[in-house]
């Protein structure tokens, strides 16, 4: 990948609703139980919006933060990209709201839907545009309220997600710093196992949608599984070997946040220690579009990111998508 202008990462920022969802709280609703729970998917906790808050505002609380981090006028953002598969409402597009929330008022935007993977998508078309020339500063965000179509009577899926959203800033970068590189591909013969069939234009809301619990999460997990183990390694060894970089030169790893056993899959085919992977699933859960930037958010909180590390992202997500970014720390 080339571009006539390098773009990087300068600034993120992360935002979850107060309300913890346990599995000790699960088990009062749902035929689980928390060794269950963590000894499959590593999840303890994950956090969940009340009634009343949606993506959007998830979104809004993550860009404050992001632009009071970096001292950013919101009248200075160029573009919005939003990655989500929870927006607030068919249209207008979350990124609207958003940038009303915040002030933006020169910025134009839209939303990205690519679930889990939807994170590394927007970044990557964020880049474009800086790397393009046409934009100085981005704001990606990936937000996500999964609670919101969750069926808590099936036990496979109301435990795997919570709600979180992240926000980077996307802005022009010196020569061999930020984003270095990317792989994204999609499968869409994975699409039937992990998808919301109601609500869109094929089975729209209905007295009868409604009755067959069609407007939840439908999955079945151990496809989703195997293909997510299989190309969370695969994008990860192509992004290194293209770019002439080996496991070792990798500062930190920062997966989707789906499942505990994918990641560890993944970091035994790369041959990395746990000191270089990122893991929050435990306090998170799976937030899809917000896991990657709550992940950074996380490691920069924690001082595991420097200026000049090597950084790689990597997620699999429903469709299906798959996504890598690999880049230089650039603060």
């Amino acid at each position: 990948m080339s571009h006539r202008i390098a773009a990087k990462i300068s600034g993120v920022a992360g935002y979850v609703p107060p309300k913890v969802l346990t599995n000790a709280d699960l088990e009062k609703m749902v035929a689980t139980n928390d060794e269950w729970i963590r000894t499959r998917t590593g999840i303890r906790e994950r956090h969940a919006a009340e009634p009343g808050t949606a993506s959007s505002h998830l979104a809004t609380e993550a860009a404050k933060a992001l632009l009071a981090g970096t001292r950013t006028d919101p009248a200075d953002i160029d573009l919005i990209v939003l990655a989500s598969v929870t927006p607030d409402m068919m249209f207008p597009a979350t990124a609207c709201l958003v940038q009303d929330r915040i002030g933006a008022k020169k910025a134009w935007g839209f939303d990205l839907s690519a679930a889990c993977s939807g994170f590394a998508y927007a970044l990557t078309v964020g880049a474009q545009f800086v790397g393009s020339g046409a934009h100085k500063k981005v704001l990606v965000i990936g937000s996500d309220t999964m609670t919101s179509i969750l069926d808590y009577t099936d036990r496979a899926t109301c435990v795997l997600f919570g709600d979180g959203a992240g926000a980077v800033l996307v802005e022009p970068a010196e020569s061999g710093e930020g984003i270095l590189d990317f792989t994204h591909d999609i499968d869409g013969s994975g699409g039937q196992y992990l998808y919301m069939p109601g609500g869109g234009s094929l089975n729209p809301a209905s007295a009868e949608t409604v009755e067959k619990r069609m407007h939840y999460v439908h999955q079945e997990g151990s496809q989703v599984f195997k293909y997510a183990v299989r190309r969370m390694a695969e994008v990860a060894v192509t992004l290194l070997e293209r770019n002439g970089f080996t496991s070792a030169d990798l500062a930190l790893v920062v997966p989707h946040q789906a499942n505990l056993r994918i990641i560890r899959a993944m970091q035994e085919r790369l041959g990395v220690g746990d000191d270089k992977v990122m893991v929050n699933i435990d306090k998170y859960g799976n937030t899809t579009a917000g896991t990657i930037p709550l992940g950074l958010w996380d490691a920069t909180r924690q001082g595991r990111l420097k200026k000049g590390d090597l950084v790689l992202l990597v997620a699999v997500g429903a469709g299906y998508t798959t996504g890598g970014v690999l880049l230089r720390w650039a603060y």
